[in-house]
């Protein structure tokens, strides 16, 4: 291992935890490790994989993360590859190819590539040797950034055989790796945690009104001229005008978010890491597997969504070790803002009950099937919090997902129609001639019928899937796929066994994403009140995450010079008075045809987007987002009382 470690990688000696992990998995253990931001996580995969005989499989949440790792690797001589959305079908083919043929010993995918019926099975014909779980905190629901698809993981993992699982994270609660641990079965001699106390990082909480907030801002970048910064902010537009802002004053900023595209965002990426840019004014799109070690200064121009995302964000400073400053220019006005993603992201019992009797109605011979949009339309519930009830409902075993595949294949030949059929058999030929039967031409692309199809042929479809993944790959035709569809098995459950049932379910249900919301409107209260805090903020900060040994004061935080901060409360607004609220509904109820609920009403007031709502265009109507500056409770609950007549 200490020759690989310098050969590839040139140390000559390991991080505090790598050599344990690293130990750990080639010995044949599953392992996991909490090291924090920029502790080498990375190589401790990395540094495994080569320890290994079979394929390193990687899932990562980011694109990006995934490039910038893959970079990496192959600069150091390792052979690694991604499939990602961003790649052609012929790099793709040519990538599965090497991965076949056992050139490559890492592959890097997104966790959404494992609902890729193609990819599955693809990979379950490849040796593995281990699954890496990179950001494995979105596994936990009592984590921050939870995702979904990655509390699939698990079942992944005995699906395809994979013996070991390593996990990776620099943001893990002490439950949140309890929950991690038992959900991949690491014993707890196998996790390895380093505690979250950095010394060089000197965090700076400074109370400033919005208004005041630009001037701050400069005067505080001003303090490392020449040196690279991130600027934190929580809206697109933010990132845009602040940029502006700076670049008129004379310092070299750029705005990095995801509504760029992605060839501009890499572009700004590179200009920021090769020093052409000095700052950066970037949503929490822009940070993963940003490996540059002389960032002097962060700064968060907005709150952050949690004490999590606080901790990773500043981790990006001072990667080499050199003292730098992590800056809060911290107000409760814009607490609404943080708090309005978390009540948005809430289902309302109707469209939970909605999901449970399409699933009961359209399930045949006990499978159901569905596109993630049409379901998100019909029950008026946004595409995150939906997959997280899909979730709840297999884990309480209401269903059992089988496959997904996408629903709508398309395909231009790349040359004539009796040239491609001459070059099979007569057996084949006749099948692949039943492409063209339910295939309707459009001006250059076929589109396949599968209804039909299925009816002429039953029990084929995979059979014809995979000879049009075999032409395409081959560049006799160029294929097109989209619209994924998920099947589910409906299990036998009493929740779904007549309508009252039904309703109980979705009113448990309801209650379990109640908790959720409070669990994250909690989340918030402590992180302001971490903020606000008259204890050392850097043994705060560790504590939260369990690590005790963090000093009892840094000596380099603001509370230990001296400045507790106390976040300046929002200008008191005037009481909401119900024509306000007949007023600002006027247009939006114009457009319904049913009356909508207080939920829709409500998010409609404070700008946040629901299937309905975008169905509607709502966001183009007079009175969208005017009520936002009251927060979403409040203007919540002014609805409750003019529903009432009080």
């Amino acid at each position: 291992m200490e020759q690989q470690l310098q050969q590839y990688f040139g140390f000559a000696e390991f991080r505090q935890g790598q050599r344990e992990v690293i130990s750990a998995v080639a010995e044949g253990h599953s392992a996991m490790a909490i090291f924090p931001t920029g502790s080498g996580k990375s190589l401790c995969y990395q540094l495994a994989a080569l320890q290994l005989p079979h394929l390193t499989l990687v899932v990562s949440p980011l694109l990006a993360l995934i490039q910038d790792q893959l970079e990496f690797l192959q600069q150091k001589g390792i052979a690694a590859a991604s499939i990602d959305s961003s790649q052609s079908r012929d790099a793709t083919s040519h990538t599965m190819e090497e991965v076949r043929q056992g050139k490559i010993k890492i592959l890097m995918i997104s966790v959404e590539r494992l609902k890729n019926e193609r990819f599955r099975r693809f990979i379950s014909q490849v040796p593995l040797s281990l699954l890496v779980v990179d950001e494995a905190h979105c596994i936990s629901e009592w984590g921050h950034n939870f995702r979904p698809d990655y509390l699939k993981l698990p079942e992944y993992q005995r699906q395809l055989a994979i013996p070991q699982a390593l996990l990776l994270t620099a943001t893990a609660t002490p439950a949140v790796i309890e929950d991690m641990a038992s959900k991949f079965a690491i014993r707890p001699e196998h996790i390895q945690v380093t505690g979250f106390y950095r010394a060089n990082l000197h965090l700076h909480i400074r109370p400033v009104r919005s208004a005041q907030r630009d001037q701050a801002l400069l005067a505080v970048l001003r303090k490392t001229p020449e040196s690279a910064a991130v600027v934190y902010v929580t809206l697109q537009q933010t990132a845009e005008r602040v940029a502006g802002f700076l670049q008129a004053q004379g310092l070299a900023a750029e705005a990095y978010h995801a509504g760029l595209g992605t060839e501009l965002r890499q572009q700004i990426q590179q200009r920021f890491m090769d020093g052409r840019s000095r700052i950066i004014v970037a949503t929490i799109a822009f940070g993963m597997g940003i490996d540059k070690g002389d960032i002097r200064q962060v700064v968060h121009y907005d709150l952050p969504k949690s004490v999590e995302n606080y901790s990773q964000e500043i981790g990006r400073a001072g990667r080499d070790g050199q003292p730098s400053l992590c800056t809060l220019l911290g107000s409760r006005e814009e607490l609404q803002v943080l708090e309005n993603f978390v009540y948005g992201d809430t289902p309302q019992v109707d469209g939970i009950r909605s999901v449970l009797q399409t699933i009961a109605t359209e399930a045949e011979q006990q499978v159901w099937e569905t596109t993630l949009y049409r379901l998100s339309e019909r029950s008026n519930i946004r595409q995150l919090p939906l997959k997280t009830l899909l979730v709840y409902l297999e884990l309480r075993g209401v269903i059992q997902p089988l496959y997904s595949y996408f629903a709508d294949y398309r395909f231009q030949l790349q040359e004539d129609k009796d040239s491609l059929l001459a070059r099979f058999n007569p057996e084949r030929q006749q099948f692949i001639g039943t492409l063209f039967e339910h295939a309707r031409l459009g001006r250059s692309w076929y589109s396949l019928d599968f209804d039909s199809f299925n009816q002429a042929h039953p029990g084929q479809r995979q059979r014809l899937v995979a000879a049009l993944e075999y032409m395409d790959e081959r560049g006799w035709l160029t294929l097109e796929a989209k619209q994924m569809t998920e099947a589910y098995r409906v299990l036998p459950h009493p929740g779904l066994a007549h309508d009252d049932a039904i309703t109980t379910l979705a009113q448990q249900l309801s209650e379990q994403f109640q908790l959720k919301e409070n669990k994250e409107i909690d989340r918030i209260t402590g992180m302001i009140e971490l903020f606000e805090s008259d204890h050392c903020i850097s043994q705060r900060l560790a504590s939260y995450f369990g690590d005790q040994q963090a000093p009892q004061h840094c000596g380099h935080c603001s509370v230990c010079h001296g400045r507790v901060a106390q976040l300046p409360e929002p200008v008191a607004l005037p009481p909401l008075q119900p024509e306000q609220l007949s007023s600002a509904l006027t247009d939006l109820q114009s457009k319904m045809n049913t009356t909508a609920d207080r939920h829709t009403l409500a998010c409609f007031l404070c700008g946040i987007s629901l299937p309905a709502l975008t169905k509607l265009r709502a966001n183009r109507l007079m009175g969208y987002g005017s009520l936002q500056e009251y927060g979403f409770a409040a203007v919540r609950q002014q609805l409750a009382s003019l529903e009432k007549g009080e």
